[in-house]
């Protein structure tokens, strides 16, 4: 299974998803699942995306009230035995993740997707994986970004996938979780 993870799209309100670099639009595509960490900022992008494929997503805070009064501010999803969990502002500081690995103690998730910081992270603590994809159209002190998870036999594959222009690069990592 592919997943492609999104955060942070800033998408105003009449601008299509095509304005997205071109890879993450296939990436988008060619996956099993999108799952969208917050900020959509629009209806118009999370119609969009829950279109083009199955959809898991959070509400983020410059999400519009049309968005927030039915998304919700965590959750969590399980595949394979591998429990997720996915929110959008996990904490206040982009540099200690300490506070997001206690809330994915709270959650009982393996892997904790989030976003906010606009900028990527793959990080573990002990026995669970935090992973902010970036954004893939107002970075951070980095180049535009998303991620791609790959489930296979209860093994996770986790990439920061960075575009420009037309290529891409990634920044990978793998690891096997799962409750027995």
């Amino acid at each position: 299974m592919k997943i492609t993870v999104i955060s942070d799209t800033h998408l105003r309100p009449g601008q299509p998803i095509s304005i997205l670099p071109v890879p993450l639009l296939n990436m988008l595509k060619q996956s099993d699942m999108i799952v969208h960490a917050g900020d959509f900022v629009s209806l118009d992008c999370y119609n969009e995306l829950n279109s083009m494929n199955r959809l898991i997503c959070v509400a983020g805070n410059m999400d519009p009230p049309e968005l927030k009064n039915f998304l919700p501010e965590h959750t969590t999803f399980e595949i394979d035995k591998i429990r997720f969990g996915v929110t959008h502002k996990g904490q206040l500081s982009s540099t200690n993740v300490t506070g997001l690995g206690y809330f994915a103690r709270e959650l009982k998730v393996d892997f904790l997707i989030f976003g906010h910081i606009h900028t990527p992270k793959l990080h573990t603590i002990g026995d669970i994986t935090l992973l902010c994809p970036g954004s893939p159209t107002s970075p951070r002190l980095s180049e535009p970004s998303a991620a791609e998870i790959t489930i296979h036999n209860r093994k996770v594959s986790a990439a920061i996938v960075n575009f420009q222009g037309d290529v891409c690069d990634s920044i990978s990592f793998a690891r096997s979780l799962g409750r027995k």
